[in-house]
């Protein structure tokens, strides 16, 4: 099947991106809405594998990663508390993710995480934002805080509705996906601002190079239903 007939760009993005590591194609792939239970295999094997060419990575959502792991709960089931209130109106939020600004988001991180550690990075970044550092927070909690997230304006249903931690051991899941497919797989927490890496199959790329491939975000996981891309040197 041809990628460049079949595979096109989400609205305002491109396929092709120049970084300091070369020249890359990402093709975003529309997926049907995932769920609680879905196989990972099974998805690739439906919506990806027959745009495959040697040389490809498979670079995927680390929020279908979650979804299908069962990490993703109605924000009704969520028993907030009253710290996780009081903690989440600190938090400041953006159009592309609530982050930790919601209760239900932050009484998420504080039974992932720990309230010790989500006390002290706390304390640490009340300390610093009077002098303009701001990001505190979120580097003491670490990628398994960055990537819990709740709903957005974008967020198609029934997902409108949840909120969602990091996946489990994303190394894990992207290994078992490259002995599945036979390509390099990279699990990502991507957004407009920016990219980190939860998950690699192997050392095939670096997070530098990821953050440069995806820098201007070519998924969509609104509307477009594009949770995965397929990368290949351009």
């Amino acid at each position: 099947m041809s990628v460049k007939s079949e595979l096109l760009p989400n609205e305002g993005k491109n396929l092709l991106i120049e970084t300091d590591f070369g020249k890359f194609l990402r093709y975003p792939v529309k997926t049907h809405v995932v769920k609680d239970g879905d196989s990972l295999k099974s998805l690739i094997d439906e919506h990806v594998k027959a745009y495959l060419e040697e040389g490809d990575s498979i670079f995927i959502s680390e929020k279908i990663v979650a979804i299908s792991q069962g990490r993703a709960f109605k924000l009704e089931d969520i028993k907030v508390t009253p710290l996780a209130r009081f903690l989440s109106r600190f938090v400041q939020k953006t159009s592309y993710g609530i982050g930790l600004g919601m209760p239900e988001t932050m009484q998420l991180a504080i039974d992932e995480i720990g309230r010790p550690k989500i006390l002290f990075a706390a304390f640490c970044s009340a300390l610093t934002k009077p002098f303009g550092k701001r990001g505190v927070f979120y580097n003491i909690v670490g990628t398994k805080g960055r990537a819990i997230d709740g709903p957005c304006d974008y967020t198609l249903p029934p997902y409108n509705n949840y909120a969602k931690l990091a996946p489990k051991d994303p190394d894990k899941v992207a290994a078992e996906l490259k002995a599945y497919t036979g390509h390099t797989v990279v699990i990502i927490d991507a957004n407009d601002i920016g990219c980190n890496v939860l998950g690699f199959s192997d050392d095939s790329f670096t997070e530098e190079e990821c953050a440069k491939i995806f820098k201007d975000n070519p998924l969509g996981q609104g509307s477009q239903q594009t949770p995965i891309a397929l990368v290949r040197r351009a």
